[in-house]
């Protein structure tokens, strides 16, 4: 079993990720983003242009179990991240995360 939380503070720390869900409909739309996480509790207009998007662009995304406070603390941030698009895994495998759950 995978490990959300490590395998993202890997990619924070060694990829490029987008943090904001206005930063990740545009990367979407800008078919930029490998993988998109929204957490729990993101309003549900919001988390429905961003699955529209990512269907679009065919882009997997994962609803992070915890509130958008949880994943805000562990992207390193004192706010809220309701989503956020990472464009460059680094050296982390948090993209075989959607693999295992689609496969």
């Amino acid at each position: 079993m995978i490990n959300i939380e490590r395998e993202l503070k890997t990619a924070i720390r060694t990829g490029k990720v987008i943090l904001g869900s206005k930063s990740t409909i545009k990367t979407l739309k800008l078919g930029k983003s490998k993988m998109i996480i929204i957490a729990s509790n993101c309003p549900i207009e919001i988390r429905e242009d961003i699955e529209y998007y990512c269907k679009l662009s065919s882009t997997p995304y994962y609803i992070y179990p915890g509130n958008s406070w949880e994943l805000g603390a562990l992207c390193g941030k004192p706010f809220m991240v309701a989503a956020l698009s990472i464009d460059d895994p680094g050296e982390s495998n948090i993209l075989s995360l959607v693999e295992s759950e689609e496969g």
